[in-house]
């Protein structure tokens, strides 16, 4: 029985994919890049227009001279020598570090007031309340205030605050005082009070979001490796809600140092602030010394937002 031979099994050349030219791939990037510039090329419009175009009307015009008739555009620095007036000489402290250091005293008070009550609030609702729809619900209370405007909120209190206020005759009808408390209204008392009414959202919202971030496994395992609540609270919780408390202490701080309304309303006018200052003198048309305050004011804040950047890395965290 003759055999033949098989013809040898020769492999079969690999189908290679069809090459894209390379002009073919420039066209898509470029096309890819003009589709992402017109995505943010509205909003990069509304940040030019009522961000960067007022910003640099203010920072030109605190350069500008003016008097009791008229705004003369022309450079000066007279405005800044103005603001910091004494007080790089020796003595007392001069007008505008004490305006500043009256500021930042309410900035501090608000800030330590609404981050515990912020903390607090969004402890609660992240880990206590089980069901999405109740942190709906008590987010809706949260925002509640916001349904009527920052003044009369503010004028709400003083019916509880005044001389004759129901705080006062509550107190005076238990036998606890005999003569009101002069100093529930038009105080330092009001205005931080006023302030973390009004500010206090603002701190529970972001606190709130990186807490539901947090991996509920994380505090599992410290509970079984022998960690108590308080333990858990503060080496787990609150390092993975830094982001959260940063972003927060940004808005409160921000809010704080630029409010001129609540100073002047729960402060009786009594009461100076940086935001104040330059609401006083924007009323007598002073506008240059009011850009060049305003300037020295955004300086501040510039610097209280990179400190807080400096401590917690936000890109890395968020």
């Amino acid at each position: 029985m003759s055999t033949t031979s098989e013809p040898a099994l020769t492999s079969l050349p690999e189908v290679a994919a069809p090459a894209v030219p390379a002009a073919g791939l420039r066209t898509a990037e470029r096309r890819q890049r003009r589709l992402a510039y017109l995505q943010v090329g509205p909003l990069a419009l509304v940040f030019l227009v009522f961000f960067v175009v007022p910003l640099v009307l203010t920072l030109v015009v605190s350069f500008w001279e003016y008097n009791e008739y008229e705004i003369i555009p022309s450079f000066t620095l007279q405005n800044y020598a103005d603001v910091f007036e004494g007080c790089l000489s020796g003595g007392d402290l001069c007008t505008t570090f004490r305006t500043y250091l009256s500021t930042l005293k309410f900035c501090l008070l608000g800030w330590a007031f609404t981050l515990v009550i912020g903390f607090t609030v969004a402890y609660f609702v992240a880990f206590h309340v089980r069901s999405s729809t109740m942190q709906t619900v008590l987010f809706l209370i949260c925002t509640i205030p916001f349904w009527t405007s920052n003044v009369i909120r503010m004028i709400a209190w003083m019916p509880l605050l005044g001389r004759n206020g129901l705080v006062n005759d509550g107190l005076m009808s238990l036998g606890l005082i005999r003569t009101p408390i002069e100093g529930l209204l038009y105080s330092d008392f009001s205005v931080v009070l006023a302030f973390v009414h009004l500010n206090t959202v603002f701190m529970i919202v972001p606190i709130f979001n990186s807490m539901m971030r947090i991996d509920r496994s994380l505090i599992e395992a410290a509970t079984d490796a022998g960690a108590t609540p308080w333990q858990t609270l503060w080496n787990v919780i609150v390092p993975l809600a830094k982001p959260g408390i940063a972003i927060g202490s940004i808005f409160v701080l921000t809010l704080i140092m630029g409010d001129f309304v609540t100073v002047g309303v729960m402060g009786g006018q009594q009461i100076a602030s940086v935001g104040k200052v330059i609401q006083v003198q924007m009323a007598y048309l002073q506008f240059p010394a009011a850009a060049a305050n305003a300037v020295v004011l955004l300086g501040a804040v510039l610097l209280v937002i990179v400190a807080l950047t400096r401590l917690i890395d936000l890109r890395r965290e968020l």
